[in-house]
């Protein structure tokens, strides 16, 4: 009886350690924590030291290239065909005309001027009016006009001439500084009429000569006019 109690005793402190033990070997090992996540901002700086820096790329635009404006020059008309001066021509002669400023003007009386015709020939102008040209400076020619428009570019500038009973208005255009023709204006107590001096050089020369033929101005019934060519 004393050893079965014994066997019982020695089975159960056999048991009891097992039992103790037990668990601790089947304990599972501690997990290790999960390492922390790398930061996504130092990933990209990381990645940002690596990559080399490209430099700025600038975009040119080419500039139009400049092309000088052409200005266009005037071509002069040619200068006036002239008679030849005749033999033995007298030293004066007249050119006489229907005034053109009819409606200031006596019915029944045209205008009277004269001149050399060593100087000036009688003939018609580029736009088939009655005129004299210079015979020794080309382009020189004394016309019939009347009132009109001017280009807003000249300037005209008014002055007035007396040649004994005659009184001209007259009116030189400007373009800029260059003078570019010149206007006579007036009549005597029957007609008025009006004329215009054109000129490309030698102007001074070209004026006083025309000057002298239009100081000669005078009204003349028309049985006595000379019939306009």
């Amino acid at each position: 009886m004393i050893r079965r109690i014994i066997i019982i005793l020695i089975l159960t402190l056999i048991l009891t350690a097992c039992g103790a033990a037990a668990p601790a070997a089947t304990e599972a090992p501690a997990l290790e924590e999960p390492a922390a996540p790398v930061q996504e901002d130092a990933t990209q700086a990381l990645i940002a030291e690596d990559t080399p820096t490209s430099e700025p790329t600038q975009t040119f635009t080419p500039k139009p290239t400049y092309t000088p404006s052409v200005t266009p020059t005037e071509t002069p008309l040619p200068p006036l065909n002239l008679p030849t001066e005749a033999v033995n021509a007298p030293a004066r002669m007249v050119w006489d005309g229907n005034p053109t400023y009819l409606g200031d003007s006596t019915p029944g009386y045209w205008f009277r001027v004269t001149y050399d015709p060593d100087l000036w020939a009688l003939t018609s102008d580029q736009f088939g009016f009655p005129a004299i040209g210079h015979r020794n400076i080309p382009y020189c020619v004394i016309s019939v006009t009347s009132g009109r428009g001017l280009p807003a570019d000249l300037l005209v500038e008014h002055d007035i001439l007396y040649a004994g009973n005659i009184k001209f208005d007259v009116g030189t255009a400007y373009e800029g500084e260059v003078k570019k023709f010149v206007t006579y204006t007036g009549g005597d107590e029957r007609i008025i009429t009006g004329f215009v001096v054109s000129f490309e050089e030698q102007t001074d020369e070209c004026l006083a000569d025309a000057v002298t033929v239009l100081s000669t101005l005078r009204s003349v019934p028309v049985s006595q006019a000379t019939p306009e060519p």
